[in-house]
């Protein structure tokens, strides 16, 4: 059994096959987000806003994807509903919290799924499974009928196997979204800038080799101060946000031990530690709304490693730092999609892709540009 699918269904007629996240609400369908604490949980009257848009747009929606379970966690390891194959990478995790909807489009069930990134769990498993990621600008897409209901962070955005693809769901789920913009930008050469951070030399070859193939190996390079509180800010707010949602489901004894442990510890979060972490979202936000007016976009490893083997990954805890890269991009709520890359010896790397608040269309422009360079030389 692959478990990238947790229920299938058949809505819509169109001939663009979807599949949404079950953190998600989809009309005459529990949301059970991958918990046995939300099994007897209410069959939902309303779709979410995104499911309507979805539905409006020649599409079919024929299933609900599978995920880490209440988005809370990065491995994508889930002992209720069961750990959705890496269908291109078996051993090695699919990666969270959006594991299915990530797979989903690895193992061509579909033309693009649904997620949602809280501090990564787009783009880690759009790594890990070698496919297009895109978290779009904070408050872009609808999150109306998305949980948690509360969040300073969390974000919808699709997957897809290649650019022209997510281009084409950006369209659907976001009515603002300009292809127009897109196709003019794409033809422009960008004027990057890498963001020295902390990953595996094998990561940083792998990225550099793409940039140098794309014609941007002279690319200058700089370092964010406030990266790494960045990411710890991130983490303080997300553990805020998710007890406040999700902790009292804690008590039934029906939430896995992995999520948990973490919910508890989660409880600790003061609205202190949120204020100190607000802080410093606004200094982050401003280093790098600052170096987005020199630049046109920053690029970066997605994931800091290669994905662990799901044998090697059962503590999601320990973990967590795989998504130091892309947590902070929640934080300053910046546009970011990865790229699916791979090393010689057949690993799955990304390479991440940030932009201006708002010009999302000029992020896919970018990443349309790059690809389509790095395939011609």
């Amino acid at each position: 059994m692959d478990n990238i699918v947790y229920e299938k269904m058949i809505l819509g007629e169109g001939p663009i096959k979807v599949m949404i996240k079950d953190s998600i609400h989809i009309a005459g369908f529990k949301t059970v987000a991958g918990s046995r604490a939300l099994i007897n949980s209410e069959i939902k009257k309303e779709n979410a806003e995104i499911v309507d848009l979805i539905l409006k747009s020649d599409c079919q929606i024929i299933g609900k994807t599978n995920l880490h379970e209440l988005a809370y966690g990065i491995t994508g390891i889930n002992k209720f509903t069961g750990t959705a194959i890496n269908p291109k990478y078996p051993e090695l995790i699919p990666g969270g919290s959006s594991s299915g909807s990530a797979a989903a489009v690895a193992a061509n069930l579909v033309d693009f799924s649904i997620g949602t990134d809280t501090g990564g769990s787009i783009r880690m498993p759009a790594a890990c499974c070698g496919v297009f990621g895109l978290k779009p600008t904070f408050g872009r897409v609808s999150r109306k009928g998305v949980l948690p209901e509360q969040t300073s962070l969390d974000c919808v955005g699709p997957f897809a196997n290649d650019m022209d693809h997510l281009v084409q769901a950006m369209q659907i789920i976001d009515p603002s979204f300009k292809e127009d913009v897109v196709n003019a930008v794409a033809v422009k050469t960008p004027n990057l800038v890498m963001l020295d951070v902390s990953a595996e030399d094998e990561v940083w070859q792998v990225v550099k080799a793409f940039l140098k193939q794309a014609g941007f190996e002279h690319s200058p390079h700089v370092q964010i101060e406030t990266f790494d509180e960045a990411y710890s800010a991130g983490m303080q707010i997300i553990n805020y946000e998710t007890w406040q949602a999700f902790g009292h489901l804690v008590a039934s004894g029906d939430v896995a031990e992995d999520v948990a442990g973490r919910l508890l510890k989660a409880s600790k979060t003061t609205s202190a530690d949120v204020n100190a972490a607000n802080l410093v979202r606004e200094k982050f936000s401003q280093a790098i709304d600052q170096l987005l007016e020199q630049y046109d976009a920053i690029v970066m490893p997605t994931l800091p490693q290669i994905p662990p083997k799901i044998a090697d990954a059962e503590n999601t805890v320990a973990f967590l730092n795989m998504t130091a890269l892309v947590r902070p991009f929640n934080l300053s709520g910046h546009p970011a999609v990865t790229i699916p890359l791979q090393t010689a010896d057949g690993n799955p790397v990304g390479l991440q892709i940030v932009t201006r608040h708002d010009a999302d269309e000029q992020l896919c422009a970018i990443a349309t540009y790059l690809v389509n360079r790095a395939n011609a030389n």
